[in-house]
């Protein structure tokens, strides 16, 4: 015999709260036992969910008074940030190297002239199978070379020059001074990238050479470069002259035939 039994109330504690026992489906046998289900899932079920939006409500009202004390006090806010990262264009080498060609034959710059790639603070030089790269960084390329013995510490060179800009922009020159520089090698009256460059030339010879700004001048407003950039320079080794001290009383100096 199958019967439905009427609603029963059951006390069930969850979180100090009181549910009503769910209506149950109830079986009477001839032993006079009866057995009754109680289903109390749904119940159990809409409670959990009750509990979490009222947790979910205490969680947004933190949140919201947290934001209006940092408003008031004026405490900038940190929000995350996203971005695409750039990816290295192939073309803009080239399109820099365009660039650099247009502006250098604007200027008049020479034949063979090399190109200077700038991408944030590195730069590229590209220049032909005509230059070397030497372990220190300059470069160099033997246009002609001399004949005879390359100049030593201690002796003066006489040599023409004409100066350029990374651009090919003519910056200086002695052939329009109209008389050559002479220095005395080895007294650090050049910047270390011109001496090197010329200490193993020969008489006669023609070069030009790359400098770097670490083997450049010092920058600064104090001198004449302002910015740490790459100079070029093409140099002819006209002589090497030996050089004897001559002293006159209370002065000194070289003397160099």
């Amino acid at each position: 015999m199958l019967l439905l039994c009427s609603p029963l109330r059951a006390k069930l504690s969850f979180s100090e709260t009181t549910l009503f026992a769910c209506q149950a489906r109830g079986v009477f046998s001839t032993q006079k036992m009866f057995r009754v289900q109680c289903q109390v899932g749904s119940y159990l079920q809409a409670h959990r969910e009750e509990n979490r939006n009222v947790l979910c409500s205490e969680e947004n009202l933190r949140r919201r008074n947290l934001l209006l004390v940092l408003v008031t006090s004026s405490i900038p806010l940190a929000f995350p940030s996203y971005g695409k990262t750039k990816g290295k264009n192939p073309y803009d080498e080239k399109r820099l190297l365009e660039q650099n060609r247009r502006i250098q034959k604007e200027n008049n710059a020479p034949e063979d002239f090399p190109n200077f790639v700038r991408e944030g603070f590195t730069v590229k030089v590209v220049a032909s199978e005509n230059y070397v790269k030497r372990d220190s960084g300059l470069v160099v390329w033997d246009i002609a070379v001399g004949k005879g013995d390359s100049p030593k510490a201690g002796q003066q060179v006489t040599f023409h020059y004409v100066g350029y800009n990374e651009s090919g922009r003519r910056i200086d020159s002695s052939y329009v001074q109209g008389t050559p520089a002479k220095i005395r090698m080895g007294t650090n009256a050049l910047v270390p990238g011109f001496e090197e460059g010329i200490r193993d030339m020969k008489p006669g010879g023609k070069r030009r050479i790359v400098i770097p700004p670490e083997l450049g001048p010092p920058v600064g407003p104090s001198t004449f470069f302002s910015s740490k950039q790459f100079e070029v320079f093409d140099v002819e080794l006209v002589s090497i002259q030996d050089c004897t001290r001559r002293t006159i009383g209370f002065y000194s100096d070289f003397v160099c035939n």
